[in-house]
């Protein structure tokens, strides 16, 4: 497959800006799980988990999915391809992983956000609410998406069979046609 210019950098441009709000996101999930785990005030607590629950339908999912369907379209349409590079299956991988966890991740956030949406929180409730893994789970999908970012930026070396295929059958084409053109 192939786009124009043109198409690819409106492709990377979305691929790019999905791909960072949902850092930017996770980011923010992590600072509203550390305002949780450690906060007395109980209103403040409730409405952590009732914002949480909100925008992970609203932003993290939309993001995420939009991160994963952007970035395997970009590598269909550039000269990466889908599975010529090894950076290019791990980060693929990983932001799988990563957008498979968040979606079953928004039912335990659910049940947090009902939790929190009672009128009175009595003390296992509370407990509940302030050991949650949303800290552990903000900081694990901080950490492979600053993975996904890297290996994006530095592009380490490393080319699949079916990469060096195409790099060899590409290098024949090339020869043949410059064969060609000198005849």
């Amino acid at each position: 497959m192939s786009a124009t210019p043109l198409a690819r950098k409106a492709g990377l441009t979305v691929h790019v800006v999905s791909s960072v709000g949902w850092l930017g996101a996770v980011l923010m999930y992590l600072g509203l799980g550390l305002t949780a785990v450690t906060s007395d005030d109980v209103a403040l607590l409730s409405a952590v988990y009732l914002a949480m629950d909100a925008a992970s339908w609203t932003v993290l999912v939309p993001l995420a999915l939009a991160s994963l369907v952007t970035g395997i379209t970009q590598s269909l349409v550039s000269s990466w391809g889908l599975w010529r590079h090894y950076w290019v299956i791990v980060k693929l991988a990983l932001t799988g992983i990563a957008t498979a966890v968040l979606l079953l991740y928004t039912q335990t956030l659910a049940v947090f956000a009902d939790v929190a949406g009672r009128d009175a929180l009595g003390a296992a409730e509370l407990s509940l609410l302030r050991g949650s893994s949303v800290v552990l789970h903000s900081g694990g999908a901080l950490l492979l998406l600053l993975i996904t970012t890297a290996l994006a930026m530095y592009k380490p070396a490393g080319l699949t069979r079916r990469g060096q295929r195409y790099r060899h059958e590409a290098g024949l084409a090339r020869l043949a046609q410059s064969a060609g053109s000198t005849t």
